[in-house]
């Protein structure tokens, strides 16, 4: 089964026994390995996660994240390794545990379900073939990693706090030590919340912005926000990573192509998380923004519209065989 993705070609929506297909935004990163955005469409999750939720721990049937995250492991042909984020800057080895599989779709750390397994970390390093290194997201920035030459992939989760802990240079670091040059790392950063929308107090904001110098902002809603896209770029031009992949030309591409998806329509039709489809995508400045872009899950804008749950998304890096 080849990964259901955006790529100009219509999408089947269910495989050959009646399940859904996860729809994702591939992003090729070197030459050897790719990066990939899930987005909400493609899963069997209902209401407020409808319908592709790949996080385990709001609330959700954990019969349909379980069953999400299988569908997604088919479409992509690659294990997921997933791990509890906690917003600290540990790195987990993957390696330590290829082949150790705890569940049809990989290997889980993430305490989820009746598992007892539960491995706190906010990165992980590979150089395994066909594994696909998972960081779940809801707002927060997803930052994939890879060095084709030294066959070293990565991905960190770094939203505000894991930022200010250090998680990219952790990771950095963690790759160095399996052989990755910075000069040959390529990145590529995942969707997230957008400057002119993560909005946050002022006490808050100044901290930040002593790390990281003008990334403070004034967002849509008239009050300061940060913008840590901004941050995580600094963190890498200061670690030497200088090839950073832009994903805004497919992640525009994709929104644009399903504009007049009908599952789309139908979610934000229900979601009670805004305008109806057209109208969101009319006002859509920032594709990337996980708060602005209707194919992401968004824990802020499920917030804004008195919601208590969401769904997460995942950003996978996969080194190919």
């Amino acid at each position: 089964m080849q990964e259901t993705s955006v790529t100009g070609m219509p999408l089947p929506h269910e495989d050959e026994d009646g399940t859904p297909i996860p729809v994702t935004i591939p992003v090729p990163l070197g030459s050897r390995t790719h990066a990939v955005f899930t987005t909400r469409l493609g899963g069997i999750s209902e209401g407020l996660f409808a319908s592709l939720n790949l996080g385990g721990r709001a609330g959700d049937s954990e019969e349909a994240v379980a069953s999400n995250r299988a569908a997604l492991q088919k479409a992509l042909q690659a294990d997921l390794s997933l791990v509890a984020q906690v917003h600290s800057r540990e790195v987990f080895d993957a390696d330590s545990v290829v082949d150790s599989w705890n569940t049809s779709y990989g290997f889980d750390a993430t305490g989820f379900a009746d598992s007892q397994l539960r491995i706190e970390a906010d990165a992980q390093v590979s150089t395994a073939c066909s594994l696909a290194l998972g960081m779940f997201a809801a707002d927060c920035l997803p930052v994939l990693l890879a060095d084709d030459e030294a066959g070293v992939i990565a991905a960190a989760h770094c939203g505000r706090k894991g930022l200010m802990a250090g998680v990219l240079d952790a990771v950095i670091e963690a790759m160095c030590e399996k052989g990755a040059e910075c000069s040959r790392i390529e990145a590529v950063l995942g969707p997230c919340i957008c400057g002119d929308c993560y909005e946050v107090g002022e006490s808050i904001a100044r901290d930040f912005e002593k790390r990281y110098p003008q990334t403070v902002t004034k967002t849509r809603f008239g009050g300061i926000g940060i913008d840590i896209a901004e941050a995580a770029r600094i963190d890498l031009a200061i670690a030497g990573v200088a090839n950073i992949v832009d994903a805004l030309p497919r992640v525009t591409a994709a929104t644009q192509y399903l504009q007049e998806d009908e599952e789309l329509r139908t979610i934000c039709e229900v979601d009670g998380e805004g305008e109806s489809l057209p109208e969101r995508l009319q006002n859509l400045q920032n594709p990337m923004c996980t708060l602005e872009n209707p194919l992401w899950y968004s824990h802020r804008r499920a917030s804004l519209a008195g919601k208590s749950h969401e769904g997460r998304l995942l950003a996978l890096v996969i080194r190919d065989k």
